[in-house]
């Protein structure tokens, strides 16, 4: 949901994946290794983001040794974190991914508990700023998806979603507490999906050459017990092409439509730290949303580099209104990358978008 700022958990986890990747394609090297099944990392987590302001927290990571992926020498691990904020938001997450058959299936999912406290300005891609409201809610969000791999590149799989959203208490007088808005009264999203991507891409942290395709397919039914009927679609395409042997050209087009009774605790949103930088997770929402954005990246030190970035994109009613509201974004910032053999780095930047919307951004890996 938000772009988190776990310091902690990329140092320790370099720390571990430098030894258990020490080597050649069999990446248990020691007997040591071998002989354990687990291995834990405890986790303290500091960060701040524009929705949370400050906040601090605690967690785990356990490494299944002997659950990997043969195809890329990765690890099957679950991730829990308990975090606590100082605009009084509480985040607990649960986060097993786990490879199946070394690697031919792929067990992804989350459990989430939300207790918070957010601002709300209306739906559509012409709200005011003057028109924003608070309201508290709490969530509990289950998502899994089992995929196959079907060589070379391409994962297919099903997912399931349980997503439950009360809200304690909203403004008075406001939007909300009228309960025009579909989901003001709360929502409650159950329902089936599937998952279908292309990925060539060099390594994920910060592709530098390659290929991602992702499409995805979520319907919600009130046959499942949900309170709302509708479907929505996702569509990520993103390019990484090089320049020079020190930069690259990175490109993304991302779209989401949602059809039916759309509570807005499931619009498609527009901001936030990776596919609308310049503009308030959430500032405007809608049905329907578009990003596309260009970033050039630059190393000019085997550790260090420079990022610039241009994107345009909204949120419409209808697809036939995209391009009646456009919102674009300028920004740029620095990365560093933590360990000389691992790609994982640290980007600090700053956007500015349109009107009074901007921030400063401090994130792990590239936005995209």
């Amino acid at each position: 949901m938000r772009k988190i700022i776990l310091l902690v958990i990329t140092l320790y986890t370099l720390s571990i994946n430098s030894q258990i990747n020490n080597g050649d394609n069999n990446i248990y090297k020691t007997d040591t290794i071998k002989s354990k099944n687990v291995k834990i990392i405890a986790i303290p987590i500091v960060f701040t983001t524009p929705e949370t302001g400050f906040g601090i927290g605690g967690g785990a990571q356990f490494f299944l040794l002997n659950k990997s992926n043969i195809y890329n020498s990765r690890l099957s691990n679950i991730l829990v974190s308990a975090i606590y904020t100082f605009n009084q938001q509480i985040m607990i997450d649960v986060n097993p991914k786990i490879y199946l058959k070394n690697g031919d299936y792929f067990l992804d999912a989350s459990y989430k508990l939300e207790i918070f406290p957010n601002s709300f300005w209306g739906i559509g891609s012409n709200t005011k700023e003057e028109d924003v409201e608070s309201y508290n809610m709490t969530s509990n969000s289950l998502n899994v998806s089992l995929l196959k791999r079907l060589p070379p590149n391409l994962n297919f799989g099903f997912q399931f979603t349980y997503q439950n959203h009360d809200i304690t208490e909203r403004e008075l007088g406001g939007k909300l507490e009228k309960f025009i808005i579909p989901g003001s009264k709360g929502a409650t999203i159950v329902g089936l999906g599937s998952v279908f991507n292309f990925d060539n891409r060099d390594n994920v942290a910060d592709p530098k050459k390659g290929h991602f395709l992702g499409l995805s397919a979520q319907f919600s039914s009130k046959n499942f017990g949900a309170t709302h009927n509708f479907n929505k679609f996702i569509t990520d395409l993103r390019a990484y092409m090089p320049i020079n042997e020190n930069s690259t050209l990175a490109t993304q087009i991302y779209i989401e439509t949602n059809y039916g009774n759309v509570p807005f605790q499931s619009k498609a949103l527009y901001g936030g730290s990776n596919r609308a930088r310049g503009y308030f997770r959430g500032r405007f929402i809608d049905n329907h949303s578009y990003v596309v954005q260009a970033e050039y990246r630059w190393r000019f030190h085997h550790r260090w580099g420079l990022a610039f970035f241009g994107l345009i994109g909204e949120v419409a009613d209808q697809p036939k209104n995209f391009l009646s509201n456009l919102k674009p974004s300028l920004g740029g910032g620095i990365r560093f990358k933590i360990t000389k053999n691992q790609n994982t780095l640290l980007r600090l930047g700053m956007a500015k978008g349109k009107d009074d919307n901007g921030g400063l951004y401090f994130g792990v890996n590239q936005a995209f």
